[in-house]
Protein backbone atom coordinates (compact mmCIF):
# COMPACT_ATOMS: atom_id res chain seq x y z
CA UNK A 1 0.00 0.00 0.00
CA UNK A 2 0.53 3.82 -0.24
CA UNK A 3 3.41 4.30 2.95
CA UNK A 4 2.15 7.58 4.96
CA UNK A 5 4.79 9.95 3.86
CA UNK A 6 4.03 9.23 0.14
CA UNK A 7 0.49 8.94 1.00
CA UNK A 8 1.02 12.42 2.42
CA UNK A 9 2.49 13.81 -0.76
CA UNK A 10 0.09 12.70 -3.07
CA UNK A 11 -2.95 13.96 -0.89
CA UNK A 12 -1.12 17.46 -0.98
CA UNK A 13 -0.47 17.17 -4.88
CA UNK A 14 -3.93 15.98 -5.41
CA UNK A 15 -5.51 18.74 -3.10
CA UNK A 16 -3.67 21.47 -5.20
CA UNK A 17 -4.22 20.17 -7.57
CA UNK A 18 -7.83 20.17 -7.67
CA UNK A 19 -8.15 23.56 -6.14
CA UNK A 20 -6.70 24.53 -9.77
CA UNK A 21 -9.54 22.90 -11.58
CA UNK A 22 -11.91 23.10 -8.93
CA UNK A 23 -13.10 19.70 -9.50
CA UNK A 24 -12.34 16.05 -7.76
CA UNK A 25 -9.37 14.46 -8.55
CA UNK A 26 -8.59 10.66 -7.80
CA UNK A 27 -5.39 8.98 -6.83
CA UNK A 28 -4.79 5.52 -7.21
CA UNK A 29 -2.10 3.08 -6.51
CA UNK A 30 -1.59 -0.65 -7.31
CA UNK A 31 0.23 -2.91 -5.39
CA UNK A 32 0.80 -6.81 -5.75
CA UNK A 33 0.11 -8.54 -2.80
CA UNK A 34 0.00 -12.17 -1.43
CA UNK A 35 -3.13 -14.23 -2.35
CA UNK A 36 -5.62 -13.26 0.08
CA UNK A 37 -9.58 -15.48 -0.14
CA UNK A 38 -11.51 -12.81 -2.49
CA UNK A 39 -14.67 -14.30 -0.22
CA UNK A 40 -12.79 -13.41 2.95
CA UNK A 41 -11.70 -9.93 1.39
CA UNK A 42 -15.57 -9.87 1.19
CA UNK A 43 -16.28 -10.79 4.59
CA UNK A 44 -13.80 -8.48 5.90
CA UNK A 45 -15.80 -5.30 4.70
CA UNK A 46 -19.13 -6.04 6.57
CA UNK A 47 -18.15 -3.27 9.32
CA UNK A 48 -17.23 0.12 9.42
CA UNK A 49 -16.12 2.19 7.56
CA UNK A 50 -17.71 0.18 4.72
CA UNK A 51 -20.82 -0.14 3.87
CA UNK A 52 -20.68 -0.85 0.46
CA UNK A 53 -19.13 -3.78 -0.50
CA UNK A 54 -18.85 -5.54 -4.60
CA UNK A 55 -18.28 -8.57 -5.54
CA UNK A 56 -17.52 -9.78 -9.59
CA UNK A 57 -15.98 -13.12 -10.39
CA UNK A 58 -16.42 -14.68 -14.13
CA UNK A 59 -16.97 -18.53 -14.55
CA UNK A 60 -13.22 -19.27 -14.89
CA UNK A 61 -12.75 -17.51 -11.56
CA UNK A 62 -9.49 -16.31 -13.18
CA UNK A 63 -10.77 -12.49 -12.68
CA UNK A 64 -12.20 -11.92 -9.26
CA UNK A 65 -12.94 -8.57 -8.04
CA UNK A 66 -14.09 -7.26 -4.83
CA UNK A 67 -14.46 -3.47 -3.68
CA UNK A 68 -14.98 -2.20 -0.04
CA UNK A 69 -16.14 1.44 0.85
CA UNK A 70 -17.11 4.32 -1.87
CA UNK A 71 -14.12 6.60 -2.79
CA UNK A 72 -16.94 7.94 -5.48
CA UNK A 73 -20.40 7.03 -6.78
CA UNK A 74 -21.56 7.75 -9.93
CA UNK A 75 -25.33 7.97 -10.37
CA UNK A 76 -28.45 8.46 -12.62
CA UNK A 77 -31.80 8.45 -12.36
CA UNK A 78 -35.12 8.17 -14.52
CA UNK A 79 -33.31 8.90 -18.10
CA UNK A 80 -32.91 7.09 -21.27
CA UNK A 81 -29.64 8.45 -21.28
CA UNK A 82 -28.32 6.77 -18.36
CA UNK A 83 -25.67 4.83 -20.17
CA UNK A 84 -23.98 7.54 -21.78
CA UNK A 85 -24.25 9.69 -18.50
CA UNK A 86 -22.41 7.06 -16.33
CA UNK A 87 -19.48 7.27 -19.23
CA UNK A 88 -19.08 10.89 -19.46
CA UNK A 89 -19.07 11.56 -15.46
CA UNK A 90 -16.65 8.79 -15.31
CA UNK A 91 -14.52 10.20 -18.03
CA UNK A 92 -14.75 13.83 -16.55
CA UNK A 93 -13.51 11.81 -13.08
CA UNK A 94 -10.13 10.03 -14.51
CA UNK A 95 -9.16 12.81 -16.84
CA UNK A 96 -7.43 14.28 -14.49
CA UNK A 97 -6.52 11.76 -11.84
CA UNK A 98 -2.86 10.24 -10.70
CA UNK A 99 -1.88 7.36 -11.01
CA UNK A 100 0.91 6.35 -8.80
CA UNK A 101 3.72 3.73 -10.43
CA UNK A 102 1.94 3.41 -13.51
CA UNK A 103 1.02 0.07 -12.58
CA UNK A 104 -2.26 -1.53 -13.64
CA UNK A 105 -2.57 -4.98 -15.15
CA UNK A 106 -6.38 -6.08 -16.34
CA UNK A 107 -8.97 -5.55 -13.66
CA UNK A 108 -6.78 -3.27 -11.52
CA UNK A 109 -6.87 0.52 -11.22
CA UNK A 110 -9.58 2.82 -11.04
CA UNK A 111 -12.29 0.53 -11.98
CA UNK A 112 -16.38 1.22 -11.97
CA UNK A 113 -18.81 -1.59 -10.32
CA UNK A 114 -22.08 -1.55 -10.41
CA UNK A 115 -24.84 -1.61 -13.07
CA UNK A 116 -28.53 -0.48 -14.59
CA UNK A 117 -32.08 -0.99 -13.41
CA UNK A 118 -34.01 -3.18 -16.38
CA UNK A 119 -36.01 0.04 -16.88
CA UNK A 120 -35.63 3.62 -15.97
CA UNK A 121 -39.48 4.49 -17.04
CA UNK A 122 -41.04 1.46 -14.41
CA UNK A 123 -41.62 3.37 -11.10
CA UNK A 124 -39.30 2.11 -8.48
CA UNK A 125 -40.91 0.70 -5.26
CA UNK A 126 -39.44 1.12 -1.79
CA UNK A 127 -37.60 -2.89 -2.41
CA UNK A 128 -35.40 -0.72 -4.49
CA UNK A 129 -34.48 2.26 -2.75
CA UNK A 130 -30.71 2.14 -2.77
CA UNK A 131 -30.35 1.52 -6.22
CA UNK A 132 -30.65 4.01 -8.58
CA UNK A 133 -31.38 3.38 -12.72
CA UNK A 134 -27.73 3.40 -13.15
CA UNK A 135 -25.13 3.16 -10.38
CA UNK A 136 -21.64 2.26 -10.14
CA UNK A 137 -18.88 2.50 -7.22
CA UNK A 138 -15.33 3.31 -7.10
CA UNK A 139 -14.24 1.44 -4.56
CA UNK A 140 -11.68 2.48 -1.78
CA UNK A 141 -10.07 -0.32 -1.57
CA UNK A 142 -10.19 -2.99 -4.03
CA UNK A 143 -8.77 -6.63 -4.41
CA UNK A 144 -8.36 -8.24 -7.72
CA UNK A 145 -7.11 -11.77 -8.47
CA UNK A 146 -6.37 -12.15 -12.34
CA UNK A 147 -4.67 -15.73 -13.53
CA UNK A 148 -3.25 -16.44 -10.22
CA UNK A 149 -1.79 -12.77 -9.04
CA UNK A 150 -3.11 -10.65 -6.16
CA UNK A 151 -3.17 -7.17 -6.42
CA UNK A 152 -4.81 -4.16 -4.00
CA UNK A 153 -6.23 -1.24 -5.29
CA UNK A 154 -6.32 2.26 -3.43
CA UNK A 155 -8.35 4.90 -4.60
CA UNK A 156 -8.31 8.32 -2.81
CA UNK A 157 -10.73 11.17 -4.12
CA UNK A 158 -9.14 14.71 -3.09
CA UNK A 159 -11.32 17.70 -2.98
CA UNK A 160 -10.21 21.38 -2.58
CA UNK A 161 -10.95 21.47 0.95
CA UNK A 162 -9.67 18.18 1.43
CA UNK A 163 -10.23 14.70 1.41
CA UNK A 164 -12.35 11.82 3.12
CA UNK A 165 -9.78 9.50 3.39
CA UNK A 166 -9.06 8.05 6.94
CA UNK A 167 -6.00 5.92 7.52
CA UNK A 168 -8.36 3.59 9.88
CA UNK A 169 -9.74 2.85 6.17
CA UNK A 170 -6.62 0.42 5.58
CA UNK A 171 -5.30 0.20 8.64
CA UNK A 172 -6.49 -2.89 10.30
CA UNK A 173 -7.33 -4.79 7.11
CA UNK A 174 -4.60 -7.26 7.45
CA UNK A 175 -6.15 -7.97 10.99
CA UNK A 176 -9.52 -8.52 9.83
CA UNK A 177 -8.64 -10.50 6.77
CA UNK A 178 -6.67 -12.97 9.44
CA UNK A 179 -9.81 -13.58 11.33
CA UNK A 180 -11.85 -16.50 11.47
CA UNK A 181 -14.79 -16.53 9.15
CA UNK A 182 -17.52 -18.32 9.86
CA UNK A 183 -20.60 -19.23 7.57
CA UNK A 184 -24.19 -17.99 8.71
CA UNK A 185 -26.38 -21.00 9.16
CA UNK A 186 -29.46 -20.32 7.19
CA UNK A 187 -32.67 -20.35 10.14
CA UNK A 188 -36.19 -21.14 8.83
CA UNK A 189 -38.41 -19.13 6.95
CA UNK A 190 -41.20 -19.01 5.25
CA UNK A 191 -41.67 -18.57 1.34
CA UNK A 192 -44.23 -16.35 0.11
CA UNK A 193 -45.53 -16.48 -3.86
CA UNK A 194 -46.06 -13.16 -5.12
CA UNK A 195 -49.40 -13.10 -7.40
CA UNK A 196 -48.93 -16.70 -8.90
CA UNK A 197 -52.63 -16.37 -10.67
CA UNK A 198 -51.78 -12.94 -11.71
CA UNK A 199 -48.58 -13.87 -13.00
CA UNK A 200 -50.17 -16.24 -14.94
CA UNK A 201 -52.93 -14.47 -16.27
CA UNK A 202 -50.44 -12.27 -17.82
CA UNK A 203 -48.78 -15.26 -19.92
CA UNK A 204 -51.97 -15.67 -21.40
CA UNK A 205 -52.58 -11.96 -21.86
CA UNK A 206 -49.20 -11.61 -23.51
CA UNK A 207 -49.76 -15.05 -25.71
CA UNK A 208 -52.76 -13.18 -26.74
CA UNK A 209 -50.95 -9.91 -27.69
CA UNK A 210 -47.83 -12.61 -29.61
CA UNK A 211 -50.70 -14.31 -31.50
CA UNK A 212 -52.31 -11.53 -32.77
CA UNK A 213 -48.92 -9.84 -34.34
CA UNK A 214 -48.33 -7.43 -31.62
CA UNK A 215 -44.82 -8.48 -30.52
CA UNK A 216 -43.06 -11.68 -31.77
CA UNK A 217 -42.26 -12.23 -27.82
CA UNK A 218 -42.56 -11.11 -24.56
CA UNK A 219 -40.26 -11.96 -21.44
CA UNK A 220 -42.40 -11.90 -17.93
CA UNK A 221 -40.61 -12.05 -14.51
CA UNK A 222 -41.94 -13.29 -11.26
CA UNK A 223 -41.02 -12.80 -7.72
CA UNK A 224 -40.76 -14.91 -4.27
CA UNK A 225 -40.13 -13.76 -0.83
CA UNK A 226 -38.86 -15.69 1.81
CA UNK A 227 -39.10 -14.30 5.25
CA UNK A 228 -36.45 -15.18 8.01
CA UNK A 229 -35.86 -15.14 11.45
CA UNK A 230 -32.93 -13.34 11.21
CA UNK A 231 -31.06 -10.92 8.98
CA UNK A 232 -29.57 -12.80 5.93
CA UNK A 233 -25.79 -12.33 5.69
CA UNK A 234 -24.68 -11.88 1.82
CA UNK A 235 -21.40 -13.36 2.71
CA UNK A 236 -23.18 -17.06 3.50
CA UNK A 237 -24.84 -16.56 0.22
CA UNK A 238 -22.21 -15.82 -1.95
CA UNK A 239 -20.30 -18.59 -0.60
CA UNK A 240 -22.67 -21.21 -1.03
CA UNK A 241 -23.38 -19.83 -4.83
CA UNK A 242 -19.47 -20.50 -5.54
CA UNK A 243 -19.87 -23.99 -4.39
CA UNK A 244 -23.33 -24.81 -5.76
CA UNK A 245 -23.01 -22.57 -9.44
CA UNK A 246 -18.92 -22.89 -10.51
CA UNK A 247 -19.67 -22.15 -13.60
CA UNK A 248 -21.64 -18.64 -13.03
CA UNK A 249 -21.29 -14.94 -13.29
CA UNK A 250 -21.14 -14.42 -9.17
CA UNK A 251 -22.13 -11.12 -8.43
CA UNK A 252 -23.11 -8.95 -5.20
CA UNK A 253 -23.64 -5.78 -4.71
CA UNK A 254 -24.43 -4.03 -1.47
CA UNK A 255 -25.69 -0.85 -0.26
CA UNK A 256 -26.21 -0.33 3.44
CA UNK A 257 -28.63 -3.40 4.45
CA UNK A 258 -29.79 -3.79 0.52
CA UNK A 259 -27.42 -6.81 -1.59
CA UNK A 260 -28.11 -7.12 -5.06
CA UNK A 261 -26.92 -11.35 -5.63
CA UNK A 262 -26.98 -14.11 -7.54
CA UNK A 263 -25.10 -16.44 -10.44
CA UNK A 264 -25.86 -15.56 -13.90
CA UNK A 265 -24.79 -17.96 -16.73
CA UNK A 266 -25.29 -14.93 -18.97
CA UNK A 267 -22.74 -12.64 -20.24
CA UNK A 268 -24.23 -9.99 -21.57
CA UNK A 269 -20.39 -8.21 -23.42
CA UNK A 270 -16.95 -8.38 -22.48
CA UNK A 271 -14.54 -6.26 -23.72
CA UNK A 272 -10.83 -6.40 -23.39
CA UNK A 273 -8.43 -4.03 -25.93
CA UNK A 274 -10.41 -3.86 -29.17
CA UNK A 275 -12.32 -7.68 -29.15
CA UNK A 276 -15.72 -8.12 -27.74
CA UNK A 277 -16.86 -11.00 -26.41
CA UNK A 278 -20.63 -11.77 -26.13
CA UNK A 279 -22.99 -14.89 -25.39
CA UNK A 280 -26.81 -15.43 -26.41
CA UNK A 281 -28.73 -17.56 -24.38
CA UNK A 282 -32.13 -18.70 -24.38
CA UNK A 283 -34.26 -21.64 -24.70
CA UNK A 284 -33.81 -24.18 -21.06
CA UNK A 285 -34.98 -27.50 -19.91
CA UNK A 286 -33.77 -28.93 -16.72
CA UNK A 287 -30.90 -31.32 -15.81
CA UNK A 288 -31.70 -34.82 -16.25
CA UNK A 289 -31.33 -37.06 -12.68
CA UNK A 290 -28.86 -40.05 -14.50
CA UNK A 291 -26.41 -39.11 -17.24
CA UNK A 292 -28.76 -41.03 -20.39
CA UNK A 293 -32.14 -38.95 -18.92
CA UNK A 294 -29.62 -35.30 -19.55
CA UNK A 295 -28.64 -36.73 -22.82
CA UNK A 296 -32.50 -37.20 -23.77
CA UNK A 297 -32.85 -33.94 -22.18
CA UNK A 298 -30.29 -31.87 -24.60
CA UNK A 299 -31.02 -33.85 -27.73
CA UNK A 300 -34.94 -33.07 -26.78
CA UNK A 301 -34.05 -28.86 -26.94
CA UNK A 302 -31.70 -28.93 -29.31
CA UNK A 303 -34.55 -30.33 -31.60
CA UNK A 304 -37.30 -28.34 -30.14
CA UNK A 305 -39.29 -25.92 -32.19
CA UNK A 306 -40.40 -23.39 -29.27
CA UNK A 307 -36.97 -23.56 -27.65
CA UNK A 308 -34.95 -23.25 -31.11
CA UNK A 309 -37.02 -19.87 -32.23
CA UNK A 310 -36.69 -18.32 -29.05
CA UNK A 311 -33.17 -18.90 -28.96
CA UNK A 312 -33.04 -18.05 -32.78
CA UNK A 313 -34.87 -14.39 -31.82
CA UNK A 314 -31.81 -13.58 -29.57
CA UNK A 315 -28.96 -14.60 -31.67
CA UNK A 316 -30.17 -12.16 -34.62
CA UNK A 317 -31.20 -9.55 -32.51
CA UNK A 318 -27.37 -9.42 -31.01
CA UNK A 319 -26.10 -10.33 -33.73
CA UNK A 320 -27.79 -7.23 -35.51
CA UNK A 321 -26.00 -4.81 -32.22
CA UNK A 322 -22.34 -6.44 -32.93
CA UNK A 323 -22.54 -5.52 -36.51
CA UNK A 324 -23.92 -2.26 -35.94
CA UNK A 325 -20.59 -2.24 -32.77
CA UNK A 326 -18.04 -4.01 -34.88
CA UNK A 327 -15.90 -4.24 -38.04
CA UNK A 328 -16.42 -8.01 -38.25
CA UNK A 329 -18.08 -10.86 -36.27
CA UNK A 330 -18.05 -14.31 -35.78
CA UNK A 331 -20.65 -16.63 -34.53
CA UNK A 332 -21.07 -21.02 -34.69
CA UNK A 333 -23.95 -21.90 -37.18
CA UNK A 334 -25.61 -23.87 -34.86
CA UNK A 335 -26.30 -23.43 -31.04
CA UNK A 336 -24.65 -25.53 -27.93
CA UNK A 337 -25.59 -26.46 -24.71
CA UNK A 338 -24.50 -24.54 -21.78
CA UNK A 339 -25.08 -26.81 -18.81
CA UNK A 340 -25.17 -25.88 -14.94
CA UNK A 341 -26.53 -27.62 -12.34
CA UNK A 342 -29.94 -27.31 -12.31
CA UNK A 343 -30.78 -26.02 -15.74
CA UNK A 344 -29.44 -26.39 -19.05
CA UNK A 345 -29.46 -23.76 -21.57
CA UNK A 346 -28.93 -23.46 -25.52
CA UNK A 347 -25.94 -21.18 -26.35
CA UNK A 348 -24.14 -19.45 -29.19
CA UNK A 349 -21.14 -17.06 -28.36
CA UNK A 350 -20.39 -14.44 -30.80
CA UNK A 351 -17.20 -12.21 -31.19
CA UNK A 352 -15.82 -9.37 -32.82
CA UNK A 353 -13.67 -6.33 -33.41
CA UNK A 354 -14.95 -3.24 -32.03
CA UNK A 355 -15.00 0.08 -34.36
CA UNK A 356 -13.01 2.86 -32.93
CA UNK A 357 -15.85 4.86 -31.90
CA UNK A 358 -17.60 1.88 -29.84
CA UNK A 359 -17.37 1.97 -26.58
CA UNK A 360 -18.37 -0.66 -23.90
CA UNK A 361 -21.30 1.26 -22.47
CA UNK A 362 -22.00 1.60 -25.92
CA UNK A 363 -22.53 -1.80 -26.38
CA UNK A 364 -24.12 -2.50 -23.52
CA UNK A 365 -26.88 -0.02 -24.43
CA UNK A 366 -27.28 -1.72 -28.00
CA UNK A 367 -27.77 -4.84 -26.37
CA UNK A 368 -29.69 -4.47 -23.39
CA UNK A 369 -32.44 -6.06 -23.05
CA UNK A 370 -31.70 -8.37 -25.25
CA UNK A 371 -34.91 -10.64 -26.07
CA UNK A 372 -33.96 -13.72 -23.99
CA UNK A 373 -34.98 -10.80 -20.90
CA UNK A 374 -36.95 -8.25 -22.78
CA UNK A 375 -38.49 -9.43 -25.76
CA UNK A 376 -38.55 -8.68 -29.65
CA UNK A 377 -39.17 -6.09 -31.52
CA UNK A 378 -37.25 -4.05 -27.98
CA UNK A 379 -39.54 -1.20 -27.39
CA UNK A 380 -42.93 -2.81 -27.55
CA UNK A 381 -41.74 -5.77 -26.14
CA UNK A 382 -41.14 -2.97 -22.98
CA UNK A 383 -44.33 -1.63 -23.14
CA UNK A 384 -46.07 -4.73 -22.58
CA UNK A 385 -43.86 -5.42 -19.62
CA UNK A 386 -44.58 -2.50 -18.11
CA UNK A 387 -48.28 -3.12 -19.05
CA UNK A 388 -48.61 -7.01 -17.66
CA UNK A 389 -45.78 -7.64 -14.93
CA UNK A 390 -47.19 -7.95 -11.90
CA UNK A 391 -43.63 -6.90 -9.91
CA UNK A 392 -41.07 -4.39 -9.98
CA UNK A 393 -37.95 -6.21 -11.44
CA UNK A 394 -35.45 -3.44 -10.00
CA UNK A 395 -32.22 -4.95 -11.33
CA UNK A 396 -33.56 -8.09 -12.12
CA UNK A 397 -32.33 -8.85 -15.66
CA UNK A 398 -30.40 -5.83 -15.84
CA UNK A 399 -26.53 -5.19 -17.09
CA UNK A 400 -24.03 -5.77 -14.05
CA UNK A 401 -20.22 -5.50 -13.94
CA UNK A 402 -17.43 -3.40 -13.87
CA UNK A 403 -15.22 -1.45 -16.63
CA UNK A 404 -11.89 0.70 -16.36
CA UNK A 405 -9.99 3.76 -17.30
CA UNK A 406 -8.98 1.93 -20.94
CA UNK A 407 -12.70 0.70 -21.99
CA UNK A 408 -12.21 -2.56 -20.29
CA UNK A 409 -14.75 -4.51 -18.52
CA UNK A 410 -17.72 -6.76 -18.20
CA UNK A 411 -21.17 -7.03 -18.01
CA UNK A 412 -23.31 -10.12 -16.95
CA UNK A 413 -26.80 -10.47 -17.25
CA UNK A 414 -28.20 -10.13 -13.57
CA UNK A 415 -30.27 -13.19 -13.71
CA UNK A 416 -31.02 -16.53 -11.22
CA UNK A 417 -30.83 -13.36 -8.65
CA UNK A 418 -32.20 -11.72 -5.52
CA UNK A 419 -32.56 -9.16 -3.06
CA UNK A 420 -31.53 -9.76 0.31
CA UNK A 421 -32.89 -6.90 2.44
CA UNK A 422 -32.67 -7.54 6.26
CA UNK A 423 -34.29 -10.52 7.16
CA UNK A 424 -36.11 -10.55 3.85
CA UNK A 425 -35.09 -12.05 0.37
CA UNK A 426 -36.61 -11.04 -2.49
CA UNK A 427 -36.06 -13.84 -5.84
CA UNK A 428 -36.69 -13.67 -9.46
CA UNK A 429 -36.76 -15.55 -12.46
CA UNK A 430 -38.40 -15.08 -15.93
CA UNK A 431 -39.55 -16.67 -19.24
CA UNK A 432 -39.67 -15.88 -22.66
CA UNK A 433 -43.52 -15.85 -23.68
CA UNK A 434 -44.65 -16.85 -27.52
CA UNK A 435 -47.40 -17.66 -29.55
CA UNK A 436 -47.18 -21.53 -28.02
CA UNK A 437 -46.84 -20.79 -24.51
CA UNK A 438 -48.80 -22.18 -21.71
CA UNK A 439 -48.90 -20.74 -18.29
CA UNK A 440 -48.40 -23.63 -16.90
CA UNK A 441 -45.32 -24.68 -18.41
CA UNK A 442 -44.08 -21.03 -18.18
CA UNK A 443 -44.86 -21.10 -14.28
CA UNK A 444 -42.94 -24.85 -14.31
CA UNK A 445 -39.53 -23.26 -15.93
CA UNK A 446 -39.76 -20.36 -13.33
CA UNK A 447 -39.53 -22.64 -10.29
CA UNK A 448 -36.27 -24.18 -12.24
CA UNK A 449 -34.87 -20.64 -12.42
CA UNK A 450 -35.73 -20.31 -8.68
CA UNK A 451 -33.24 -23.31 -7.84
CA UNK A 452 -29.89 -21.77 -7.85
CA UNK A 453 -31.24 -18.76 -5.07
CA UNK A 454 -33.41 -21.42 -3.50
CA UNK A 455 -30.95 -23.75 -2.79
CA UNK A 456 -28.35 -20.67 -1.56
CA UNK A 457 -30.36 -19.78 0.70
CA UNK A 458 -31.29 -23.48 2.43
CA UNK A 459 -34.79 -23.22 0.90
CA UNK A 460 -34.51 -26.64 -1.33
CA UNK A 461 -33.85 -28.44 2.29
CA UNK A 462 -37.59 -27.42 2.50
CA UNK A 463 -39.26 -28.46 0.19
Amino acid sequence: MIQQKELKDYIEKGISRSKEISMPVLISQVKEIKNIDPLLFFSAGKREPFETRCFWSNPTNDTIIVGLGEAYTISDNESMERFDAIEEKWKRLVQHMIIVDDFSPYSTGPILMGGFSFDPLKKRTELWDHFDDAKFVLPTIMLSYYKGSTYLTTNIICEPTGTSFVESDLGNLDELIEENHKLQTITSFTKEEVQPKEWKESVRNATIKVQSGEVEKVVLAREIKLHFDERIEADAVLTRLKEEQPMSYLFAIEYENSCFIGASPERLIKKKGDEFLTTCLAGSIRRGKTPAEDEQLENEILNDRKNLHEHDVVVQMIKNAMKESCTSISTPTHPGILKMRDIQHLYTPITGVAKEDVSLLTVVNRLHPTPALGGQPKQKANEIIRELEVLDRGWYGSPVGWFDTNDNGEFAVAIRSGLLKDNNASLFAGCGIVGDSEPESEYTETMIKFRPMLSALGGLNHE
